[in-house]
């Protein structure tokens, strides 16, 4: 994913997650505990957790969700 502009991410939960950072920053709030990711780091919101964040502009990375709802086969 690649943003370039701010983005607030309101509080919800859905299947695991995870991601490696690739540029920029990210302020991740899971399960009521703050923390901020810069390139290079990782994060892992487990199943059902509740989280939120701000995501700033210029901010890329790989993520994964655990929930093939999300992905559609390209033709």
């Amino acid at each position: 994913m690649e943003f370039s502009e701010d983005v607030e991410l309101p509080e919800h939960s859905h299947e695991f997650q995870w991601g490696i950072v690739l540029e920029g920053k990210i302020d991740l709030t899971i399960d009521g505990v703050k923390k901020t990711f810069v390139k290079g780091d990782r994060y892992f919101i487990f199943e059902g957790v509740r989280h939120s964040g701000k995501i700033y502009a210029g901010y890329a990375d790989m993520t994964y969700f655990d929930q093939k709802s999300r992905y559609k086969i390209k033709k």
